[in-house]
């Protein structure tokens, strides 16, 4: 996997743990979330919260390689890990009974990553 030429530290380490836990566990979600967080600014995904509704069912976990944004409205509860969450979206999604996640807390929830769709 390409290493991306990001100067934010967290980001790199994310992206490196993310690569060590598809060597670990064997599983294609982790390697791909990493190399979608590898992509460059312009490239990396930005999700409203009213796509996570329209593609979602309730209880569905969802994982986003970027930015999760408040545009939109979400009805049922789903677990969305993500980068980073503008507060709007952070709010509707608790709001309607979901979790936000950074991408490691799911790593650790769901090692295996079974179940787990990615969306941009």
């Amino acid at each position: 996997m390409k290493m991306s030429r990001t100067t934010n530290p967290v980001l790199r380490n994310i992206i490196v743990d993310l690569a060590k836990k598809t060597h670990e566990v064997g599983s294609p979600v982790w390697r791909d979330l990493a190399e979608r967080l590898a992509r460059s600014n312009s490239r990396r995904a930005e999700v409203n919260v009213s796509r996570i509704a329209r593609y979602t069912q309730k209880g569905d976990i969802v994982a986003v390689p970027g930015k999760v944004l408040g545009a939109g409205r979400i009805a049922h509860p789903v677990t969305v890990a993500a980068f980073a969450f503008s507060e709007k979206a952070r709010q509707k999604i608790t709001a309607a009974g979901g979790r936000c996640l950074s991408l490691r807390e799911l790593m650790q929830e769901m090692p295996k990553g079974s179940n787990v769709k990615i969306m941009e």
